[in-house]
């Protein structure tokens, strides 16, 4: 029934489609610049959504797929030469380029009146309040959750896996001394270690900054937050975390070689793949509580048009996106639920999907407890919005660092905190003199 239900959308959507075929006068071309997808059979779905998308609206569309952590590097070597994709998909805020992007007002608006609410998590990465500008697109996300290996939970007494920062340190702690198998929650300058990080900070009550964009880092509970983090190193990881890298986390689950990570489903569906009694074994958890509540992170896709890009192309890239977003349900579909939905009514099946997974996970049920953990959902510059200076921030991986610095007993928790507030300051002060400070 699930499927009969996105077959009939993509019927509705190929019907518009074809209705829209001469759209666009001969030449259009756009061209796409995206991340090599950790679930591949998106990609194959998504090549051919491109060529009937293209034929019915007259467009060429060529794509182009880079490792996810050269992109940004991609967009500015584009933004400076003056040339280049069409249209550069991220996994992290662009918000620093925010002055070579053309502002998508009229799609964000557009999108709204389409295809309902957005989520908040979703728009903050899109908007910066202080300029009311939209320098991005936001269709989708990925969703941070703990993966854990539930025979060895269940062997240091718990069996649904922890769901505090204090079980995590008490269980991963037994699991490691016993079998030397560590937690894998990365301290490293790359984008899993950032949100697993930041997830750690929410939950005792600390952020970079405030909902107006104040920078409020230096504080009792990011101090703690950081020598919590630098405890569940030293007792319970490896040094390896200090170099984690993006497929990191899918490496560790697959070889068994970590009893938890803080991951979307792709470390998941890649051992599914492989070893399905092994995937068996994995459960999945909403964020973990700390003192202050539970903050899941989220990976926001966020499309941006440089600039540079004009006349039918433009027109070209905004439909496409608009369209993109309309078939929602397939991208979630092909990507095996790792692509989830800004908009949540351009996915009706949703739901149903987390109850019986359509690929086979044993039980049927696992992604139910994702339902619970979209609630606890929050951006990257949260409390805030991710504004350039929260972008900056990111880019030169200022929280890793001071956490790498404690764990390696090379700082006191307080004095990497209060070098990386003055940093951090100094990002916002440069920032706001360039008047895209994110204030309201």
């Amino acid at each position: 029934m699930i499927r009969i239900l996105s077959i009939l959308c993509l019927l509705t959507t190929l019907s518009l489609a074809i209705n829209a075929q001469g759209a666009f006068p001969d030449g259009t071309s756009i061209s796409l610049l995206q991340w090599k997808h950790f679930v591949p059979s998106y990609d194959t779905w998504f090549d051919q959504y491109i060529r009937e998308w293209g034929e019915a609206n007259n467009v060429s569309v060529h794509v182009d797929r880079v490792n996810f952590a050269e992109l940004p590097a991609a967009l500015a070597a584009d933004i400076d030469a003056g040339q280049g994709h069409t249209i550069i998909e991220l996994p992290s805020s662009p918000a620093s380029f925010v002055a070579g992007l053309h502002d998508l007002r009229e799609i964000n608006i557009r999108a709204t009146e389409l295809y309902g609410g957005q989520h908040d998590f979703c728009a903050a990465l899109s908007y910066l309040p202080a300029n009311d500008l939209f320098y991005g697109f936001v269709t989708g996300y990925a969703l941070n959750h703990g993966n854990y290996d539930i025979e060895l939970w269940t062997d240091v007494g718990y069996p649904d896996g922890p769901a505090t920062y204090d079980e995590l340190l008490a269980g991963g702690r037994a699991i490691y001394e016993s079998t030397g198998i560590p937690v894998g929650i990365g301290i490293s300058p790359e984008i899993d270690s950032e949100m697993a990080n930041r997830e750690v900070i929410w939950s005792f009550g600390g952020s970079v900054q405030d909902k107006d964009g104040n920078v409020v880092f230096n504080s009792p509970a990011t101090v703690a937050a950081i020598s919590y983090l630098a405890q569940l190193q030293t007792e319970a990881m490896t040094a390896e975390v200090f170099g984690w890298t993006g497929a990191s986390n899918n490496q560790a689950l697959i070889a068994g070689a970590a009893s938890f990570i803080l991951n979307p489903d792709s470390a998941y569906r890649s051992l599914q793949k492989v070893d399905e009694a092994a995937a068996a074994n994995i459960g999945f958890t909403p964020a973990l509580r700390g003192p202050a509540g539970a903050y899941g992170g989220t990976h926001v896709w966020v499309s941006v048009i440089p600039a540079y890009v004009s006349g039918d192309e433009l027109r070209a890239a905004k439909k496409f996106l608009l369209d993109y977003t309309a078939n929602y349900s397939d991208v979630t579909y092909h990507s095996e639920l790792f692509n989830l939905p800004c908009y949540p009514d351009t996915v009706v099946e949703l739901s149903n999907w987390f109850d019986e997974d359509p690929f086979g996970s044993v039980p049927a049920d696992k992604f139910a407890i994702l339902k619970t953990a979209i609630d606890r959902a929050v951006n990257f510059g949260y409390p805030g919005f991710s504004s350039p200076a929260i972008a900056q921030v990111y880019a030169e991986h200022i929280i890793p660092k001071a956490i790498a610095q404690v764990a390696l007993e090379e700082a006191t928790a307080e004095e990497a905190v209060a070098q990386a507030h003055k940093r951090i300051e100094e990002i916002f002060v440069s920032w706001r003199g360039r008047g895209l400070g994110g204030k309201d």
